[in-house]
């Protein structure tokens, strides 16, 4: 129980560490370029994991899945792109019903990517998550904008990046190695672009993305350790609780509040994501229960 009682408490770390991170990439989104941002705040990230690892490259950042750690690089590098418009054109509450999609689309990816094709009542979740999305724009596609494509794009792609590190890990335990290629493609993609969208930054907005690189590389690891900690039917509903910590942020620092059809979109969000954990759990159990039933029948020889 103690065990599980510090698990909880690193989730909610978790998710606060989250939504300050998303909120420093709002207000920085206010200002500069995305490039400018995960250049630097990559920079810190990649010597923060190099660091982490206390060898070499060819030690514990060296993967046997070079494709996978590929394809997770570019989903990530497309992800944060299309996050930080989103958090540059949208509320800052209203971007959390995209979050709250991607373990949504990574458990309707699993099955072609994984092997792991979820169970019929998981895409009934995912169904039930993408209506939420309905209450966001009541008038139907026609009420769409530049934001709302940047956030689908980057629940789409930060789905399949957990798809990704999901097949990685199954194969080899390199949990550093998942923060410092993506990351590391990060800090190329955008040092490239760089020099053309550079503009000065003050020594405050300077502490900020330092703060940004800290706060994110922290919260990766946090989350680590609480999934170690906690089973994932557990903490994954507990993980919603960011909502609240980007409602809080948002009216605080940016003076938004979420509308009323926000809020019954996170419900509907939130609503899915407990039955999908709900129903994996019950399903896994149904299956423990036959195969202890099949294994009793069997006679003895």
């Amino acid at each position: 129980m103690k065990g599980a009682g510090i698990g909880v408490v690193l989730v909610l770390v978790y998710t606060g560490m989250m939504a300050a991170a998303d909120g420093i990439t709002k207000f920085i989104a206010g200002g500069y370029a995305a490039p400018q941002l995960f250049a630097l705040s990559s920079a810190l990230v990649v010597l923060m994991a190099y660091g982490g690892s206390k060898t070499t490259v060819a030690g514990p950042l060296k993967v046997i899945s070079v494709w996978p750690m590929a394809i997770r690089s570019g989903l990530t590098v497309v992800a944060s792109l299309a996050f930080f418009m989103a958090f540059r054109l949208l509320p800052f509450a209203d971007v959390f019903l995209f979050i709250g999609l991607i373990p949504l689309i990574a458990a309707a990816l699993s099955g072609p990517v994984l092997n792991e094709p979820p169970r019929p009542m998981a895409w009934a979740a995912l169904i039930l998550g993408l209506g939420g999305i309905v209450f966001l724009m009541p008038g139907g596609l026609s009420d769409m904008q530049a934001g709302h494509l940047w956030a689908v794009l980057a629940a789409v792609t930060g789905g399949g990046s957990m798809v990704a590190a999901r097949y990685i890990a199954k194969a080899e335990r390199v949990p550093m190695a998942q923060v410092f290629w993506p990351n590391l493609a990060l800090l190329v993609v955008m040092g490239l672009t760089l020099p053309f969208v550079w503009k000065p930054m003050s020594l405050t907005d300077l502490g900020w993305v330092g703060a940004y690189a800290v706060v994110l590389f922290g919260a990766r690891y946090v989350v680590v350790e609480a999934l170690r900690l906690l089973p994932a039917f557990v903490a994954i509903p507990l993980m919603n609780l960011q909502f609240v910590w980007m409602v809080a942020i948002g009216a605080l620092f940016f003076s938004e509040l979420p509308t009323l059809g926000t809020l019954l979109g996170v419900m509907m969000v939130v609503a899915s994501g407990i039955w999908l954990v709900v129903e994996e759990t019950l399903g896994k159990i149904r299956d423990m229960r036959r195969q202890v039933t099949a294994a009793s029948a069997t006679p003895a020889e």
